[in-house]
Parts: C-alpha cells; structure tokens; sequence
C-alpha cells in the first residue's frame, strides 16, 4: 500500500451499552466490567490529509465543546501509529461531529479509533489489524470497539473484545444539557459502593440471548446500566428524562454508559418517532436522535 496525497474518510460509530456491569475498584484505578457495546447508526465522519504538522479542525453539533490540542483522542491516535512507524504526524484531522459530546455514547473514542483508521490509510501503513487493535485499547477502553463496531462483550476494563450476535434493535436517544465526566461517574459509584462487597462483573445470559433473537421486549426487561445509580446522583433531573420516555410508549430506558445521555430502546421506527416527539414536548432534554442497531465499526468511506 502507498501514501495518498488525498484526504480519506473514515466513519464511526456512536455506541450504547444493553449492559454495563462494573467491579470494584483494581488497584490501577480502573474497575473489571462485563461491558455489553451495541453500535447505533449516530455517526462521526473524521478527514485526514496530508499537512505540514499535526492540526485538528471540528464542526457540527457541540463542536465548540471538542479540545483541538493534544488532548484530542484523534490527535493522539495519529501521534501514536506515526511513532509506531518512525514517521512525521504530518496530518490535519478534521472531526464531523454528529455523536453527543461526553454523552457517554463513546463519541471521543470513536473519533480516535476513526482518525486511527484514516491516517494508517493515508499514510499506506497497512498496519495489521491485532496491532491497530492494541493502539486503540492504549488510547481507552471504549476505543476498541469503535473500530470493530457491531455487537461484542467487552471485559477487563472494556477494551478486550469477544463478537456477539445481535438482532436489528430501534433507539431513540436524549440528549442532556451540558456532559459528564466518566471519571468522576466512577468517583460517584465508588463512593455509593464503598461500603458493600461489588460482586464480580458478569454478562447476562438472558440479555445476550435476547440480543442474539432481535426480541426487543426481551432485551428491555434485560437491559442494566451498574452506573446509572452514580450518574443520576450526579443529574438528579435524568430521571425526569427516563420517566418522560417511557410515558411515551419506549419499551426501557436506561442512562447510556456514564450518562448524560439517556437512551430509549423501542418497537419499530413509528415508535421511535412517537416516543422522541414525547421526549421533546416533556422539556426534559435538550435534543433527541433516532437510530437503529448494529453498526459497522470505523469504515473508509469512498474517495
């Protein structure tokens, strides 16, 4: 494979997790999950081409919220292949926003994985695929996935990846005003547990069968979220936003990852659209998105 002179595109990704079990504290800090991803048709587009240094450009929806610096997850995606290789990061990467900031829908990991994809292409790397994989789990737990997208089971602190079937499921998603950070929601469900034993994280095996039959009343009743305790201790008024929904004819709801999106799982597409009418007329959310599961995982889009 040859370097492009050409930008290329790559789209990701956003993600719910049907579970997120969470294990107490590891003395890293980092917590044992059993990590259910679903991939959800809610999309970053990321560009790279060819520059003289590494620059990073945003737009769309809370673009204002995204840090352009070396903090950025695509920035440092594209620092750590070009070291890898003994390269330049000569690139500028440019985010197309449509996945909630600090929603707790993965969206900064996605755009990590996404620009990790794009710049391998550009540059010709071909790196292969496992070790694509282990730069994505040094960038962050939720980062592997979004490259493989889908269905999967993640374990250790999410990032260890085993494929599982899923059926066509429907979404409807609320966003919050203003984020969270994932860090301090598990602060919060640290402290709420410090005083009883956290079992150890698990799949549930009616949730992945429900998962692999399509049965979406299944799923809902199977749905769990270990830090949805945590984060509506954190956002009090993200209940508010759960009860609106399913009012308003959604199967479950459950807050998405570490919040503050909350996400609906409903019948149909007509349902979909019933439910995030009622989500809008509560005044309970800022902004609502449809979609549908699973999703392809990072993807070069036609030149």
């Amino acid at each position: 494979m040859s370097a492009r002179t050409t930008g290329v595109t790559v789209r990701v990704p956003a993600k719910v997790n049907v579970q997120l079990a969470v294990g107490a504290a590891r003395p890293d800090g980092f917590h044992d999950l059993a990590n259910v991803f679903l991939a959800v048709s809610l999309f970053d587009e990321v560009t790279a081409t060819p520059a003289d240094t590494l620059t990073v450009t945003c737009e769309g929806p809370d673009a204002d919220q995204v840090p352009l610096d070396r903090t950025n997850l695509a920035a440092r995606a594209a620092r750590i292949l070009a070291a890898r290789h003994g390269i330049e990061p000569a690139v500028h990467l440019h985010i197309a926003k449509n996945i909630p900031v600090a929603g707790g829908m993965a969206g900064g990991s996605a755009d990590g994985a996404a620009a990790l994809l794009a710049c391998d292409t550009l540059w010709g790397l071909d790196t292969p695929r496992a070790e694509l994989l282990d730069i994505c789990a040094e960038l962050g737990s939720d980062v592997p996935f979004s490259l493989v997208g889908g269905a999967a089971l993640g374990t250790g602190r999410g990032e260890l990846l085993t494929p599982v079937d899923a059926g066509a499921f429907h979404w409807v998603f609320a966003v919050a005003d203003g984020g969270l950070s994932t860090p301090a929601v598990f602060r919060e469900f640290d402290r709420l547990t410090a005083d009883v034993v956290v079992p150890a994280p698990e799949a549930s095996p009616a949730l992945l069968a429900a998962l692999a039959s399509g049965d979406a009343e299944a799923l809902g009743a199977a749905l769990g979220n270990d830090l949805q305790t945590a984060a509506l201790s954190l956002r009090p008024q993200l209940a508010r936003t759960l009860a609106a929904g399913v009012e308003g004819g959604a199967l479950a709801a459950l807050v998405s990852g570490s919040g503050p999106t909350t996400a609906f799982l409903v019948a149909d597409q007509e349902s979909a659209e019933k439910v995030a009418a009622a989500l809008e007329a509560s005044g309970t959310c800022r902004a609502t998105r449809v979609a549908s599961s699973p999703a392809p995982g990072a993807t070069v889009l036609p030149s």
